[in-house]
C-alpha cells in the first residue's frame, strides 16, 4: 500500500461515515495483504492523521463513548476514530 493508496483509503472512509471510522483486522491484514509491521505503520500514520483532523482515536481494547453508548474497540477492530 503506497501513501497515495492510504490517502485515498482514508478519504473513502471519511466520505462513507465522517463521524465514526473503523479499521478492521480483516481490511488491513487480509483485504490489503499487509504484514503485521505494515499494519502497525498504517495504524500509526492514520492515528496521527485523524488526530490532526479533530478525531478522538481508540485502539483495540480501549473503551470509549459514542452517541451516549459505552463501547470498546473489539479484538477484530484495530482502530476507531470518532469525530469530536
Amino acid at each position: 500500500m503506497t501513501m497515495q493508496d492510504l490517502t485515498e483509503y482514508i478519504n473513502e472512509k471519511i466520505q462513507s461515515n465522517p463521524s465514526q471510522i473503523v479499521f478492521t483486522f480483516y481490511e488491513l491484514r487480509v483485504k490489503y495483504s499487509l504484514s503485521e509491521e505494515e499494519t502497525n505503520a498504517v495504524i500509526i500514520l492514520c492515528k496521527n492523521k485523524f488526530k490532526n483532523l479533530g478525531y478522538e482515536v481508540y485502539l483495540t481494547g480501549q473503551k470509549f463513548t459514542f452517541m451516549g453508548e459505552n463501547r470498546i474497540v473489539e479484538s477484530n477492530e484495530l482502530m476507531i476514530a470518532i469525530k469530536g
